[in-house]
C-alpha cells in the first residue's frame, strides 16, 4: 500500500549559478529531515550528495543526485511529541529531492531533472544576487513551466545585501516577487529570519541548529518589518478577488487564508515567494523546507502528463492516479561500477511492481523490470513497487535511455521527449594498448548513453575517435572517469571548436548517377533545392514529388544520401546547420534504380546545390562573464578585444568589476591562466554557449587551410 498519499508528495531540485550553496542546502535539508545523522560539507570533501570522486576532489556537483527525505512541519513540531507514530505519518510529507550542478558544461543535469520536476528551490549567493547562469536555471524552469520559490543563501557572508538581492531577481528574471522573510540581521550579525506573514522572528539555536526559537522582532527592524509585511499581504490579495473585497473592506485575512491563495498563485506561475538564510550557519533551512511544504505543488496540482499514442499519433493524457495505465520517463542512465546500469525514471501514472514488463515505445522494446530502487545519492534502498508522483531507480533496461517512455503494454503513450543542445567543443582519443582500445570503446559507449551531450564518431580521414562535449571541464572529467572509473589508459589531443557551414543563397542543383557495367547497372537522378534558415533553426528535408517523378521507396534513400553529405560539410568537413532541402524532381528507371544509386544521387545535388549557394564557416559564440578588481579592467578588457570580443557592458559589485561579452570559443581556450596572471590569481570568468555565428573571411580561411 501507498505510505503517503500523493498530496503529500514534493517532487523538488534545487538549481543555481555555480558556488551558490545548494548542496550546502541540500546537506541540511538531509540532516534536518533525519536522513543522515552528519552533515557533510563540501569545503571539507564530505558531501553525502556529491559522491565522484572528481565531485569531492573539485567540491562541484557534476551529476544531479536524488535521494528521498520526509519532512513534519515545524509548525507541528511542538505536537510531535504527543504523536502516535500513525498519526506523524499521517501528516508528514514525502521529499524527492534532486540537486544539480551549477556549471553550464553539466546544463544537461538540470535539464532533464527540470523536465521531471514538479517545482524548483532558486538558491542565490546573498554577495552576488542574480549570476549569469541564474538567468540560464531561470530560462529552463520557465521552459518546462516548473513553479519556483526563492532562497537567498549565505546572507552571514561579508558584503550580502539581501534587499538588493530581491531588486536584482525583480529586475533580472521576474518582477512578480512576494517576499516572505527579512534577515535578522546582516553580514556577520546575521541571527535569523523574520516571517513577514506572521510577523514573528526565529533564531536558530544548538550545535547544527537544530533548535527553532520564536522571539519578538526587535525594536530597530519593527517598523521595517511591519511595512514590508504590509506589501507582502497586498501582493497576494492581489491574487484573489474575494480576498481583495474583504481586505479593502478592511478585514485582514488570516495566515491559512494567505497561504492558500499564495499556493495557488505560485503553482499558476503569477507570484514567487523569497526566502532568505545560510545555510552554512544552519539558519533559515526548516523554514525553507515548510515553504517547499506549503506552496510548492503536489504532482495532482498540476495539469496532467501529455503524449502521443505511438500507433494512432493521436494525443493521450494520463492523470496523475495509482489505478490509471502506468507510464513514466527516463530521465538518466548512470553506470554504477558495482550494480551495472542504474535507470532513473518518474513515473506519471499508475504502479509499477518489481518482476513486471514494461513497453518502451521509444523502440517498441518490452523491458522487465528486476529491482526497484529507492535512492539515497549513490546508495540504494530495495522497494516492491512505486507509485504515480514517484522517482525511482531500476537496473539493466538494456535497450532504454535518457529520455525514453516506460508504458504498460496494453496503454502505449510516448511522453514529450527532453531535447539537448549540440556539442561545441571535440577533442580525439587514442588507446595505449591493443586491451586498452577493447575498454575504451565499451566505456565510451557507456558514457555516451549516459549522457546526451556526450558524442563519441570517428573521424574517416585519420580512424581518430574524436569525443565531443559542452566544454573545456565537462571533456576534462570524462577523461578523468575513462581512467579512474573504466581502467583505460588513454592519450588525449589539443581541444577542438565544433565549427559548422551554412549556406547565404537558395540555389538548385542536379545530381545524377548512372553506371552501366553489364548487366543490371545503377540509375538515380535527382534534383534539390537549398534554402537558408534562420540561425538556430536547425536541417529540414521536404518532399516535393509530385505525379510518381520518383517511386515513394526510393524519398527515404534520398533522404539519407543528403544527410551523409550534410554530415560531411562542403567547405571544410563541418556538418552543415540551419538550411532547408527539398526534393522537388527526378527521374527513375524501371530496371536499374536502387536505394544505392538515389543515395548518392541524393549526396551529389546536395554537394553541388551547397556550392552555388555560398556557403559560409560558423562558430560557436560564448557568453561570457568575466569578474576582476577594478585595478585589473583596463588589463581584462584589452586582452578579450583581442580575442575578438564584443563587450555588452561593465558593472561594479562592491569592489569588483564584472564584464559581459560574447567571445568565439575558439579563442577562450586557456583562459583561466591567462586571467589567473593579468589579475595575480583574483579574476575568474564563467562562459556558456550562446549561439553559432558567421566567422570572419580571414579567420575562415586559416581554419579551412587547418582542417585540409
Amino acid at each position: 500500500m501507498r505510505q503517503y498519499p500523493i498530496e503529500r508528495y514534493r517532487n523538488i531540485g534545487f538549481i543555481a549559478h555555480i558556488d551558490a550553496g545548494k548542496t550546502t542546502v541540500s546537506e541540511r535539508v538531509l540532516f534536518y529531515t533525519g536522513v543522515s545523522h552528519k552533515i557533510g560539507e563540501v569545503h571539507e570533501g564530505q558531501a553525502i550528495m556529491d559522491w565522484m570522486v572528481e565531485e569531492r576532489e573539485r567540491g562541484i556537483t557534476i551529476t544531479s543526485a536524488a535521494t528521498t527525505c520526509f519532512w513534519l512541519p515545524t509548525y507541528l513540531k511542538k505536537e510531535e511529541g504527543e504523536m502516535e507514530p500513525e498519526e506523524r505519518k499521517s501528516k508528514e510529507y514525502q521529499i524527492n529531492v534532486i540537486d544539480t550542478p551549477g556549471h553550464i558544461d553539466f546544463t544537461v543535469e538540470v535539464q532533464r531533472s527540470l523536465r521531471i520536476l514538479d517545482g524548483a528551490v532558486v538558491i542565490f549567493d546573498g554577495v552576488s544576487g542574480v549570476e549569469p547562469q541564474s538567468e540560464t536555471v531561470w530560462r529552463q524552469a520557465d521552459k518546462f513551466h516548473v513553479p519556483r520559490l526563492c532562497f537567498v543563501n549565505k546572507i552571514d557572508r561579508t558584503g550580502a545585501d539581501f534587499k538588493k538581492d530581491v531588486e536584482s531577481i525583480k529586475t533580472k528574471l521576474t518582477p512578480n516577487v512576494v517576499v516572505l522573510q527579512m534577515p535578522l540581521g546582516q553580514e556577520e550579525n546575521f541571527q535569523g529570519v523574520i516571517d513577514l506573514l506572521s510577523l514573528k522572528a526565529y533564531l536558530f539555536e544548538g550545535e547544527h541548529g537544530e533548535n527553532i526559537k520564536e522571539v519578538e522582532i526587535p525594536l530597530e527592524l519593527k517598523d521595517e518589518a511591519i511595512s514590508l509585511h504590509q506589501q507582502t499581504i497586498e501582493k497576494i490579495v492581489e491574487q484573489d478577488e474575494a480576498l481583495t473585497e474583504k481586505y479593502l473592506e478592511g478585514n485582514i485575512p488570516d495566515l491559512n487564508e494567505l497561504k492558500k491563495v499564495l499556493r495557488k498563485s505560485v503553482i499558476d506561475f503569477k507570484l514567487v515567494p523569497v526566502l532568505c538564510g545560510s545555510a552554512l550557519k544552519n539558519k533559515g533551512v526548516q523554514l525553507l523546507l515548510d515553504a517547499i511544504v506549503d506552496y510548492l505543488p503536489s504532482p495532482i496540482d498540476l495539469p496532467p502528463a501529455k503524449g502521443e499514442n505511438p500507433k494512432t499519433g493521436k494525443e493521450e493524457i494520463r492523470e496523475p492516479k495509482d489505478n490509471a495505465p502506468f507510464s513514466a520517463l527516463v530521465f538518466k542512465v548512470a553506470s554504477d561500477p558495482y550494480v551495472g546500469e542504474l535507470s532513473y525514471f518518474r513515473v506519471y501514472s499508475g504502479t509499477l511492481k518489481k518482476g513486471s514488463y514494461v513497453l518502451n515505445p521509444t523502440n517498441n522494446t518490452k523491458e522487465r523490470i528486476g529491482r526497484l530502487l529507492r535512492m539515497h545519492s549513490n546508495e540504494r534502498i530495495e522497494i516492491d513497487e512505486v507509485f504515480a508522483g514517484g522517482i525511482a531507480a531500476t537496473l539493466g533496461l538494456k535497450d532504454t535511455k535518457t529520455g525514453d517512455t516506460l508504458c504498460d503494454e496494453n496503454a502505449p503513450i510516448l511522453l514529450e521527449k527532453i531535447t539537448f543542445p549540440e556539442p561545441v567543443i571535440s577533442i580525439s582519443v587514442e588507446p595505449n594498448t591493443k586491451e586498452d582500445q577493447e575498454k575504451l570503446a565499451l566505456s565510451l559507449q557507456k558514457l555516451a548513453k549516459e549522457d546526451p551531450t556526450f558524442k563519441v564518431k570517428t573521424d574517416e580521414e585519420t580512424q581518430q575517435t574524436i569525443i565531443s562535449g559542452m566544454g573545456e571541464l565537462h571533456l576534462e572529467i570524462i577523461l578523468d572517469r575513462l581512467r579512474r572509473e573504466f581502467g583505460v589508459n588513454i592519450n588525449s589531443g589539443r581541444p577542438q571548436v565544433a565549427y559548422r557551414e551554412t549556406i547565404s543563397l537558395s540555389s538548385e542543383a542536379e545530381g545524377k548517377y548512372i553506371r552501366q557495367s553489364g548487366g543490371r547497372g545503377q540509375y538515380g537522378h535527382v534534383f534539390l533545392r537549398v534554402e537558408p534558415k534562420k540561425r538556430g533553426e536547425g536541417f529540414e528535408f521536404v518532399d516535393e514529388i509530385k505525379g510518381g517523378a520518383i517511386p515513394k521507396e526510393f524519398i527515404p534513400a534520398v533522404k539519407k544520401g543528403v544527410i551523409e553529405a550534410r554530415d560531411k560539410g562542403i567547405i571544410a568537413g563541418f556538418p552543415l546547420t540551419d538550411i532547408k532541402v527539398t526534393l522537388y524532381d527526378g527521374t527513375f528507371h524501371e530496371v536499374d534504380s536502387s536505394d544505392f544509386a538515389f543515395k548518392i544521387a541524393g549526396s551529389i545535388a546536395l554537394s553541388e546545390a551547397v556550392k552555388k549557394a555560398k556557403p559560409v564557416l560558423l562558430e560557436p559564440i560564448m557568453k561570457t562573464e568575466v569578474r576582476c578588481p577594478e585595478e585589473f579592467l583596463g588589463d581584462v578588457i584589452g586582452d578579450l578585444s583581442s580575442r575578438r570580443a564584443r563587450i555588452e557592458e561593465t558593472k561594479s559589485i562592491l569592489n569588483i568589476k564584472v564584464i559581459d561579452a560574447y567571445v568565439p570559443l575558439s579563442e577562450m581556450f586557456g583562459y583561466a591562466t591567462v586571467l589567473r596572471s593579468l589579475t595575480q590569481g583574483r579574476g575568474t570568468f564563467t562562459m556558456e554557449f550562446d549561439h553559432y555565428q558567421e566567422v570572419p573571411q580571414s579567420v575562415a580561411q586559416q581554419i579551412i587551410e587547418g582542417k585540409k
